[in-house]
């Protein structure tokens, strides 16, 4: 079996990458190797992180017990599709490459290619899924299939995974204090929701309202219209949590300053958008734009 090393680098853009604070390291890195330390490697790859991401899980395959390992960091830049965010998972279940990346390409849609954190995406992102296949000694059989039906726990416990990873890194989002889900229903199709909900959860106002504790719909409203995709004012509903605000593109009777404003306070938010024009659906996970963001971002390099 060949060897290789993959490179995956944050850091401020176009600044020269110091190798020999690293290189010296490489030979004997696979013989010095010991199980139990992703822990290390998670905190290893922080930059603006407040925390290591880790995620794993155990699954069957071919009625062996394998496992999946992961590890993320990001922050800041973070958009689909990917961004700057690292993170590797590896599994020693015996599986083909091709096997791999159909697995991976399928179930990031989903997860990490549905977080934003401020709409910017950069030159360095990186994922990558490995598979030790250490696991066939124990009798696991070797997958060199997409469609095995064999792999259908494994495929299920890798998008947990991928998503427990996507939602650690927008949760963790630069001066973030809010987790945001915005659920768009009712579009013209999943890629037009797609793209409203991604229109509402990367616009400033409607962040800066969330950081304020401002149930001010009008500003979904705007950043659906901005969205460019198909929609009908007279047919448009918002909802923030269990409460309606908007409803056939005015406010709700109902609605309740009050009790809005106490469901605002709380640290995850779900803004959903009705469309009322077809039957297309997707939801995002953002966070809210607050003074902090900007401060760590104007001192990003000093």
């Amino acid at each position: 079996m060949g060897r290789g090393v993959f490179l995956a680098s944050p850091g401020v853009i176009g600044e020269p990458l110091e190798a020999d604070r690293f290189t010296h390291l490489l030979a004997d890195m696979a013989a010095a190797a010991r199980p139990g330390r992703w822990a290390e490697a998670g905190k290893a790859i922080m930059t603006t992180d407040t925390y290591p991401k880790y995620a794993t899980a155990t699954v069957e395959l071919g009625g062996v017990e394998v496992t999946i390992n992961g590890i993320a960091k990001g922050a800041g830049m973070i958009a689909p599709d990917m961004a700057t965010m690292l993170s590797f998972i590896a599994t020693d279940a015996p599986l083909a490459a091709p096997v791999l990346q159909a697995l991976l390409a399928k179930g990031v849609g989903k997860t990490f290619n549905a977080v934003t954190v401020d709409s910017d995406t950069s030159t360095s992102d990186t994922l990558m899924l490995f598979a030790t296949g250490v696991a066939a000694r124990r009798g696991a059989p070797t997958i060199a299939d997409a469609s095995d039906p064999r792999l259908a726990g494994f495929r299920r416990a890798l998008n947990r995974i991928l998503r427990s990873l996507a939602l650690q890194v927008v949760k963790d989002g630069e001066g973030a204090r809010k987790f945001v889900e915005v659920r768009v229903e009712g579009a013209k199709s999943a890629r037009s929701a797609k793209r409203i909900a991604l229109s509402i959860a990367n616009s400033p106002l409607v962040k800066t309202a969330i950081a304020g504790e401002d149930a001010n719909w009008g500003r979904v409203v705007m950043a659906v219209g901005k969205a460019g995709e198909p929609a009908d004012r007279d047919r448009l509903s918002i909802w923030f949590g269990d409460n309606r605000l908007a409803h056939e593109g005015e406010r709700d009777p109902s609605y309740s300053e009050e009790r809005t404003s106490a469901y605002m306070k709380q640290d995850h938010i779900v803004i959903r958008a009705e469309l009322g024009i077809g039957r297309g659906r997707a939801t995002v996970y953002t966070c809210d734009l607050t003074k902090d963001y900007v401060a760590i971002n104007g001192d990003y390099r000093s």
